[in-house]
């Protein structure tokens, strides 16, 4: 049965003190946990937290964001290749922030899950709504939209990601889709991979909508909720570790990630 799979996206958060110290914490909390997880951090802090993880085998290390091109004259720009030098195993792609502050379409998108997928890094891939096309009944149509244009730059590899249902309207404000409404979404991407891929068991799909220590057991409960991509639990060792006793104790039937 495959393993749920609990992320942590630290967003612009962080400094080498708190950093050290809540890693300890997780490690120290995590013993015994039966799901995986990743901490996906600014990339001024790769390193260090590259090398607070040295010696454990829960947490792999993620990163916010990836280029979409691979060499260059890119000011700014962190290549796969980079992140690989610093064992970084996951990469955020299209989040609901990155989407909005920066303009980042679905192709862009799509290239930047394809550069990661060729260094060998597993892009963690977020889809999702605002409130206002949720309220127009159009958040099949926006999910399936962002996935299908993930699904056409890397169809012979489709299987090789992780999906991240994000309703924009619950990051970071309190408001979280309810279970049902979660677990629609995600089968709604579940039959839409599976359409893409004979091998699309292997994706998880997290959901990343305000998933806390309260409602993260109910959510993680539902038959297509295969983990949480977490943001302000993350950073708080009690609740991050909350959620992830909660994936401990209901793995999904399927193959694992």
């Amino acid at each position: 049965m495959k393993k749920k799979f609990i992320a942590g996206n630290w967003k612009m958060n962080g400094s080498l003190a708190a950093n050290a110290s809540l890693l300890q914490a997780l490690i120290d909390g995590s013993q015994g946990m039966n799901c995986l997880a990743a901490v996906c951090v600014p990339a001024a802090y790769l390193s260090q937290v590259q090398s607070l993880l040295v010696g454990q085998s829960v947490f792999a290390l993620g990163s916010q964001d990836v280029s979409a091109q691979e060499v260059g004259a890119f000011t700014g720009e962190i290549s796969a290749g980079m992140l690989k030098d610093f064992a970084v195993r996951y990469a955020i792609v299209g989040h609901s922030e990155r989407r909005q502050y920066h303009s980042e379409s679905d192709s862009l998108v799509a290239l930047k899950a394809q550069r990661a997928l060729s260094a060998g890094i597993t892009p963690i891939v977020c889809v999702g709504e605002t409130l206002a096309e949720r309220d127009a009944g159009k958040t099949e149509e926006v999910v399936k939209r962002q996935m299908a244009a993930v699904i056409h730059t890397n169809g012979h590899c489709i299987s090789e990601i992780v999906v991240a249902y994000e309703p924009v309207w619950a990051i970071g404000t309190g408001q979280n889709a309810t279970p049902d409404q979660a677990q629609a979404v995600h089968a709604v991407l579940r039959a839409q991979l599976n359409a893409a891929s004979p091998h699309a068991d292997r994706v998880s799909i997290l959901y990343g909508g305000s998933m806390n220590a309260a409602n993260a057991a109910k959510l993680l409960e539902q038959p297509d909720i295969d983990g949480g991509l977490i943001g302000g639990a993350a950073l708080k060792a009690p609740d991050f570790l909350a959620i992830m006793a909660a994936g401990s104790l209901t793995p999904s039937g399927r193959s694992e990630l």
